[in-house]
């Protein structure tokens, strides 16, 4: 890779990192060309990115950003997984090590905040935005059913008592 290249690779990732609301750092040695096919279809369904990186262009690329605490962890076989969402890329790294034991979770960021191999899978346990969003909603509108249903309720009775004696006055 010439000079350029390598400028182009590092000025891309730094972008891409000073934007991204977690990190993810795994370990992928011996993980097959189709597992991680297969991992970054899983990463891009959740709107989450997989790289990798020769681990010095990543080092130098995490400079400037808020996860450059993430150096430590660049050593040997390394890919990073990063989305914007903070709990997509670690939830999809999580689950993927689970049933691929050959893709290994070092650790991560979530902003400035870094994480062992721990927090990543604690943080990977927690909903998503989206699932936030609708439990919000589901929360704000509970309220106002409940309100509806007891409002029409004396009505209901209401009627039924008026539809009783009707009921009464015709058969008698």
């Amino acid at each position: 890779m010439e000079r350029a290249e390598k400028a182009k690779v590092i000025s891309a990732l730094n972008e891409v990192l000073k934007d991204t609301g977690a990190v993810v750092v795994a370990r992928y040695t011996g993980l097959t060309v189709a597992a991680m096919t297969a991992f970054r279809a899983r990463m891009r369904e959740a709107g989450g990115t997989v790289r990798v990186a020769k681990n010095r262009l990543a080092q130098r690329a995490i400079d400037g950003t808020d996860v450059s605490h993430l150096k430590g962890l660049l050593k040997g076989q390394t890919v990073l997984a990063f989305s914007d969402d903070p709990i997509a890329a670690p939830k999809v790294a999580v689950e993927f090590a689970k049933g691929n034991d050959k893709l290994v979770i070092l650790g991560g960021a979530m902003g400035t905040t870094s994480l062992d191999a721990n927090g990543v899978k604690a943080l990977a346990t927690l909903p998503s935005i989206d699932q936030l969003r609708a439990k919000i909603v589901g929360l704000l509108v509970s309220p106002a059913t409940r309100v509806a249903q007891i409002v029409a309720a004396p009505a209901g009775q209401l009627a039924r008592v008026v539809r009783a004696y009707a009921d009464k006055s015709n058969a008698g």
